[in-house]
């Protein structure tokens, strides 16, 4: 779990941006693998096994909460499916996809709200199922943009948890934007801080906490 932090404006979505292939850096290199992703466009980039969520929730609003984790699978279809009658290799297919969705479902509990319209869904229900829709695309690397924004307490320590045992039990390397620094203390492995594009400081949240580059750039402390 790597955290990535920095006052508003630091770059932190930008970087983001930039690994998923929204943005594309104007110097450098971003490799996944030992291989360049710096110039291949974001479906590739997602076929290659980099999975985010969004700052601003971007779901199907008029779509149940399974069908937004079923639309996650469309880049790993091999063969049609839908329609009134289908056979074969495609029921086959499409079975071992909704298996991938429920499991996702079971992961995150979202048995309740399972045929529910998404824009009908609190806010934090909504986090959930872009949280959901992006480890249905089975990622090696999972961008969460502050997932936790806008939760109440008791909604940011559920998401806390789910987000470690993404980590922890599904082995996902995730790299987290949040502001919320009770939160990233407490579940990073270590964290970058950006300060307006630089990366003024590296290592573990205990290093972090006394850094007085850190301490600068968040309270404008003199240097």
């Amino acid at each position: 779990m790597l955290a990535l932090i920095g006052p508003n404006g630091a770059g932190k979505t930008c970087l983001l941006n930039c690994i998923s292939g929204f943005y594309r850096p104007q110097t450098g290199n971003i490799f996944l693998n030992g291989q360049s992703i710096t110039s291949l466009p974001a479906h590739q980039i997602a076929q290659l096994g980099i999975a985010r969520t969004f700052q601003n929730i971007a779901l199907y609003t008029a779509l149940s909460s399974v069908d937004n984790l079923m639309a996650a699978r469309h880049m790993h279809f091999r063969h049609k499916i839908g329609g009134l009658i289908y056979f074969g290799p495609a029921r086959r297919e499409e079975i071992r996809h909704r298996k991938v969705v429920e499991n996702v479902i079971d992961f995150l509990d979202m048995e309740s709200i399972r045929k529910t319209v998404v824009g009908s869904l609190p806010y934090g229900h909504r986090k959930k199922v872009e949280l959901g829709r992006a480890l249905a695309m089975e990622p090696e690397v999972l961008l969460l943009d502050e997932p936790m924004a806008g939760m109440n307490l008791e909604e940011k320590e559920d998401m806390a948890r789910y987000i470690l045992d993404t980590c922890q039990r599904l082995g996902i390397a995730t790299i987290l934007v949040e502001h919320d620094m009770r939160v990233v203390m407490d579940i990073s492995d270590r964290v970058v801080v950006l300060d307006f594009g630089e990366k003024i400081a590296e290592g573990s949240p205990e290093e972090i906490k006394t850094d007085e580059r850190v301490m600068k750039a968040y309270l404008g402390k003199p240097g």
